[in-house]
């Protein structure tokens, strides 16, 4: 059971094959501050003030990962399996619900699981990577693969093992296409070479025998194009995605004989559809697109006899969809919409009434749709919002719903600090939606607070109402949080997002500053303190903040963040190749397609280290693979020889997401002192 998001059923490159990344990254009308005191203060969080913590504490609360996460039913809803981490070990644990205990679990410390689920009542598959160097192969590489868990015997076997018909040196191994009518099959895409070290392996379709996993069989060979299969229920392919980057050819193609046909194709530099699931029939496939009338970003249903697109696409006119709500056997079964907290949409009308129903009893909170039985007599939805950092429940039709976990046990009893969307206006008139996080501190007088920008990663991403670790932790140490949703984020249809084509360091950046300057305006934000934070791409804003508008912060600290696109794109070419489609994607993005080398060094912060006038923080992954630790280190060299205050950590053994709890705390704890020496804050002084 599986939320996809954009892009959908996407498979991961092998190692041997170019890698590539991640979308990286993520004069107003004065309003009276009146205006917002009753939305915060009828908030259900706001209580009275915990008791002044350290900058150790705050960072050591909020650092930590989520102690419960990941959690499925099985398909008979009888049981439940999630990641449980604790102090003493990590563990993915099996419970049963009727027996009300534990029935089976494993280990997982070396493995760090980032996927569950139950293919089966007595199989669950955990997906799990590590970073390690294999003999062949330069550096070190981030491979991911597939364990099963026999409920039954506590028995634990690798599904799809490197050099086992499989070519060394590939992730993605835990992608699932299809799987069998009685569950003993799972049909998965992985490459197949000649040799273990095969430059030009297949992405071929490998059936996987749960009882008996080693030596899977090829059952369609594939192409180094081929993108992603969709299947029947036994196992037969009914179509497989390609993308030919060599001549920019996106195709459809159904088996036809020994051969294929196809049934749709078009010429394309930037991947503008892909398949995300098939109809119930399975006489469709289900292809996110672009409506050529309107515009938007859309689904629509493609016939797998011709190849025809039905006129009308999913979805309504006031909302976006941000992903599908599919099975493990590729089947379509909804929509999820996006927004501050998301909304859904079922295909089927007794289904979408009991997810509307178990919504509607936690109103004002973000509720996730995280798994479901087969019967979809039992859902297991997540919330977070105003009164909890995270908390699963078990829903069933007539009942009330069923506590089963807190997310973040250690913030169970925490009071949080509210949070509110208020909507500032840019300079030239487009409406900028933003998150605000007020700290508990300044409930009673929110004037004047010290005051953190938080631009998100992406660019093409936006910020939820849910529970935000970052923004919860800067809040309880003092700071007013603002988040805009700066043009070119998503969320708020394509004109918002086409709105920053091309405005990397340009209008992108005005809206941070006209947000700013927004709530200084209306008395909340404290405009001789403030200092700008972000990861990612909110990292390259930060940078490009602090030496572009120097005089509007006090301080900068980027995570993960961007210096000079110039040499971002240049390695994302050597990665890639020219020819590309992502990388056409970032050439418009940045810069709307059209530009010189010129052009880049402008928008880049490295450029303009000279002009920076306040202390800047650089973080970094040292094994971040979207954006080189390179990019940090250079920008740490341009400000130090330029005689700017500039202090840089390298984080060990860490990528772009930050997902361990040493290393998010460690960055926690940097950025609360940092703020804390710039800012001033009311959390106490570490004692060193």
């Amino acid at each position: 059971m599986r939320f996809s998001v954009l892009p959908t059923r996407r498979p991961y490159q092998a190692a041997v094959v170019p890698a590539w990344r991640r979308t990286f990254m993520g004069a107003a009308r004065r309003v009276a501050v009146t205006l917002l005191l009753p939305v915060f203060v009828g908030t259900p969080a706001l209580a009275e003030p915990a008791a002044t913590l350290s900058v150790d504490a705050i960072a050591q609360k909020y650092g930590a990962l989520r102690s419960a996460s990941m959690l499925e039913i099985s398909p008979n809803g009888e049981l439940i399996a999630f990641r449980k981490v604790q102090e003493d070990g990590d563990l993915v644990i099996v419970y049963s619900l009727t027996k009300g205990k534990m029935v089976a679990g494993a280990n997982v410390d070396e493995l760090n699981p980032q996927d569950l689920y139950f293919i089966n009542d007595d199989y669950l598959v955990m997906v799990a990577s590590e970073r390690r160097r294999l003999m062949g192969y330069r550096g070190e590489l981030n491979l991911s693969t597939a364990f099963a868990l026999n409920v039954q015997s506590g028995e634990m076997e690798q599904l799809l093992r490197p050099g086992d018909n499989i070519v060394r040196g590939q992730t993605g191994l835990g992608d699932i296409a299809g799987i069998s009518a009685d569950h003993r099959y799972l049909y998965m895409p992985a490459f197949v070479g000649r040799s273990d070290y095969d430059q030009n392996p297949r992405r071929s379709l490998m059936r996987v025998d749960l009882h008996s996993p080693r030596r899977p069989k090829v059952v369609e060979k594939g192409d180094a194009d081929t993108l992603d299969y969709f299947l029947d229920d036994d196992g037969k392919v009914l179509a497989q995605e390609v993308y030919d980057n060599r001549d920019d050819k996106y195709s459809i193609e159904v088996p036809d004989g020994d051969g294929w046909r196809t049934i749709f194709e078009e010429k394309t530099d930037i991947i503008a559809r892909t398949g995300v699931g098939l109809t119930p029939d399975r006489k469709s496939l289900i292809v996110l697109a672009r409506n050529g009338s309107s515009g938007r970003v859309a689904y629509y249903q493609m016939s797998l006899a011709d190849g025809k697109i039905a006129d009308e696409p999913y979805g309504r006119d006031d909302a976006d969809i941000e992903g599908v709500i599919t099975g493990l056997d590729g089947i379509v079964y909804g929509l999820r919409y996006s927004g501050f907290t998301p909304s859904y949409e079922l295909f089927e009308p007794s289904k979408d009434a009991f997810l509307k129903e178990a919504i509607v009893k936690f109103d004002g909170h973000s509720v996730f749709l995280s798994s479901w039985s087969d019967n979809w007599n039992e859902l297991v939805i997540y919330v977070e919002g105003p009164t909890t950092a995270g908390s699963y429940y078990l829903v069933r039709p007539g009942k009330p719903a069923q506590f089963l976990a807190n997310s973040r046990a250690n913030l169970k009893d925490e009071p949080l600090n509210p949070r509110v969307v208020y909507r500032a206006n840019a300079r030239d008139g487009m409406a900028i939606p933003t998150v605000l996080t007020l700290p508990l501190q300044y409930a009673d007088n929110p004037k004047n607070m010290p005051t953190v920008l938080l631009p998100h990663g992406g660019p093409e991403s936006y910020d939820r109402l849910g529970f935000d670790w970052l923004a919860q932790a800067l809040a309880t140490s003092g700071y007013l949080v603002l988040q805009p949703q700066f043009r070119g984020s998503a969320g708020f249809g394509l004109e918002h997002i086409l709105a920053g084509r091309g405005e990397w360091g340009r209008k992108m950046q005005d809206d941070l500053t006209d947000t700013l300057d927004y709530f200084a305006k209306a008395g909340l934000a404290d405009r001789s303190r403030v200092c700008i934070v972000g990861a990612s791409y909110g990292g390259y804003a930060a940078l490009m903040g602090a030496s572009v508008t120097p005089d509007l912060y006090r301080c900068a600290v980027s995570v993960n963040g961007v210096s000079d696109l110039n040499e971002m794109l240049d390695e994302d070419r050597s990665k890639a190749g020219d020819d590309h489609w992502v990388v056409s994607y970032f050439e418009q993005s940045i810069a709307n397609g059209q530009y010189t080398q010129e052009d880049l060094e402008a928008i880049s912060p490295i450029t303009h280290a000279n002009a920076v006038k306040v202390p800047v923080l650089l973080i970094h992954g040292e094994d971040d693979e979207v954006v080189s630790i390179d990019q940090s280190d250079e920008m740490h060299d341009a400000l130090e020889d330029a005689d700017k205050p500039v202090t840089f950590i390298r984080l060990k053994n860490e990528n772009h997401y930050l997902l361990q709890s040493e290393t998010r705390t460690e960055t926690l704890t940097h950025v609360l002192r940092f703020l804390q020496e710039n800012l001033g804050t009311m959390v106490v002084a570490n004692k060193d």
